[in-house]
């Protein structure tokens, strides 16, 4: 990938972008927590969790499968044992939560290494990991990050080239990996991070109300399309949509960004050498897709939706409070899984769109090796173990949830297992279909600056500039202020990030 000249800086100038940004971004956060205090409370929770993963296997089916399924992967890896401790910081879901619970009976199990958990929420995460690795402070020896980081952090020299690791570990088959996910996390030929999870975002519904409603969805919707319905189908117990409000370049700022490209916005035009431009957040596509999204949470929205994310919307989907809800893909396998309460009656469509062919994002939670792990050894094997096929095998028998459960859109390989395409074939299609859709290079109708990107910009700015002007508009959401009022601070954060 191609960078402009002043996309990626060095070590120093990056740092001080980056930690001032966390430092305001920590300061509105009330969810912000120590890494001491974090680690501590994580660690207690892993042990509890580790108790009820291993009273739950007791049944003797469920205790046959993960055996199989730990004794197949011993034979594939033969790690050799070590007494090892690692800390991993992963983001706060329930599919990082999965892990969580298998880790102790088979990876600790296989391999000695004990795996300290620490798990925040989006945007604690990346402040914590930001500062951590910009730092070359030792105080995570795994991080989880995504396609925003990766590129930006590996080229900086804060986190370590994965490919010796790939190449020596030959049992990993890092050409399995799907190749959009794997060329998101890399750069210059170089793999910073692997992936646990890959996603885009599409729209999730029930077709139970749309059938009773007399609605069809279409498959390639349009955002006028999905607003006519939602409110066709909103009602005071049941939301006709749910869409991300939270602060947060992650949070609100991921869906609202994919609505502002194919409206024809952007956060900064880009200039010949690719570095940022004017700021252009309060006119044009950005200030008519930003009204267009604060009027539809306010007519068929979710209650106090300036505090939902991914898990609120989750959580008011499975308890059948919402009727739609456009984010992250890997939400199917939940929704879908063999323990849900709407299990079979959702229906799928791609990412909804304006002026633009298409604009789901492409994204992956994955894991990170930062330049100062003091043990990269056992980093890796936690690493290679939890992005394997062994461990995606591994859940599929083991979850609550089942096949539908496991991590999706990493490996080619997943995608050929049986149980898997039975249990996910309501959605693995149009999921693949939509992460080969997502318009990485070219997410609107301008030229944005840095590396590519569809829900962020690649640029060090954007996580400053993201988050602040997340909690602007997250407050018009809310009803504290007009949308133009924080449009207007938006365009005074953005500018100042202008060359």
């Amino acid at each position: 990938m191609k960078v402009g000249a002043r996309t990626i800086r060095s070590r120093k100038g990056m740092a001080a972008v980056l930690l001032c940004g966390i430092t305001v971004a920590a300061c509105g956060s009330s969810k912000s927590a120590s890494p001491t205090t974090a680690a501590a409370t994580t660690a207690a929770a892993t042990t509890a969790a580790a108790t009820t993963a291993a009273a739950t296997t007791a049944g003797a089916t469920t205790a046959a499968a993960t055996t199989a399924a730990a004794t197949t992967a011993a034979a594939t890896t033969a790690p050799a044992k070590t007494n090892a401790t690692i800390t991993v910081a992963i983001v706060d879901n329930p599919t990082m939560k999965d892990i969580e619970k298998l880790t102790p009976d088979n990876f600790t199990t296989q391999t000695g290494i004990k795996v300290n958990y620490v798990n925040l929420d989006e945007q604690t995460l990346r402040e914590q990991v930001t500062k951590s690795v910009g730092s070359g402070a030792a105080q995570y020896d795994v991080v989880m990050i995504g396609p925003y980081e990766a590129p930006q952090f590996g080229k900086n020299g804060w986190l370590q080239d994965l490919t010796p690791f790939t190449t020596k570990d030959t049992a990993y088959d890092v050409n399995d990996l799907i190749d959009s996910v794997k060329g998101a996390l890399s750069n210059d030929g170089k793999l910073f991070a692997v992936p646990f999870y890959g996603e885009s975002s599409f729209v999730m519904y029930r077709k139970d109300i749309m059938d009773a409603a007399g609605i069809k969805v279409p498959e390639a919707p349009t955002w006028d399309d999905i607003a006519g319905i939602a409110r066709k189908v909103n009602k005071p117990d049941m939301a006709g949509i749910c869409l991300r409000g939270k602060p947060g370049w992650g949070d609100l700022g991921a869906s609202l960004t994919t609505v502002v490209n194919t409206f024809g916005g952007t956060w900064w035009d880009a200039k010949p050498d690719g570095s940022i431009g004017k700021a252009e957040v309060n006119s044009g596509g950005f200030k008519d897709a930003t009204n267009f999204y604060a009027q539809l949470v306010k007519d068929a929205g979710e209650k106090d939706a300036a505090n939902a994310s991914f898990n609120e919307c989750l959580k008011l989907m499975q308890d059948s409070k919402a009727a739609m809800w456009y984010d992250a893909t890997v939400a199917a396998g939940i929704l879908e899984s063999a323990d849900s309460p709407i299990k079979g009656k959702l229906g799928y469509a791609l990412a909804p769109t304006k002026a633009t062919p298409a604009s789901g994002w492409l994204w992956s939670w994955a894991l990170a090796l930062p330049a100062g792990a003091k043990n990269p050894d056992a980093a890796w094997k936690y690493m290679s173990w939890a992005t394997s096929k062994d461990y995606i095998k591994l859940a599929g028998t083991a979850l609550p949830g089942g096949w539908a459960a496991i991590p999706p859109g990493s490996r080619k390989s997943t995608y050929a297992i049986p149980e898997y395409k039975a249990a996910a074939a309501s959605f693995a299609d149009i999921t693949l279909k939509a992460m080969t859709a997502a318009p990485i290079a070219s997410p609107g109708t301008t030229k944005r600056p840095g590396l590519p990107g569809v829900q962020y910009v690649g640029v060090p700015e954007f996580q400053d500039v993201g988050t602040r002007c997340t909690q602007e508009i997250s407050s018009a959401l809310a009803g504290n202020q007009s949308v133009d009022a924080a449009l207007g601070k938006c365009q005074d954060i953005a500018s100042k990030a202008s060359s």
